[in-house]
């Protein structure tokens, strides 16, 4: 499936094409940042079910990540090591929010550490739970259920 980067949201309609959507936005993130040493930190907003935790299990496949990547919701942060053949290892930090009541609780998880790192991906779910700790530079995505299987997923600055 192709999908046209120049508009502000995407239909999928499907997890299958959910996932190539975020392997898509993760290869073009990984060229752009060869060059560089930077995180990338997306905001993953949506309600249960919206498709935000199928949408990090995208971004792992792309990184060559082993082994099930779920929804971190009771461990709040799982971390995964990249195996994808890249000129350098990148570290994907998989945050579920949902259960956070203070944004300390992300703090003593390392978050200033992580965020200040190189080569981290970062996937925040429930991101509106932290949003006081979170760096102006990012990628914020909003998941909608539209449909059987269907998801619209809106691009927010």
């Amino acid at each position: 499936m192709k999908f046209n980067m120049n508009k502000k949201e995407i239909t999928t309609n499907s997890s299958a094409e959910t996932k190539e959507f975020a392997e898509m936005l993760c290869a073009q993130w990984l060229e752009i940042n060869q060059r560089q040493n930077s995180n990338w930190l997306v905001c993953l907003y949506g309600d249960l079910g919206g498709g935000k935790t199928t949408f990090s299990q995208g971004v792992a496949e792309e990184l060559g990540v082993k082994g099930v990547v779920s929804s971190p919701t009771f461990l709040i942060m799982k971390k995964y090591l990249s195996e994808k053949k890249v000129n350098k290892k990148y570290t994907l930090y998989h945050f579920d929010c949902y259960r956070i009541s203070d944004a300390q609780e992300i703090l003593n998880l390392g978050w200033d550490d992580i965020i200040e790192g190189e080569n981290n991906i970062i996937l925040v779910e429930w991101p509106e739970r932290i949003e006081k700790i979170l760096p102006k530079l990012r990628l914020n995505l909003k998941f909608e259920v539209v449909g059987e299987g269907a998801r619209k997923i809106v691009f927010d600055k």
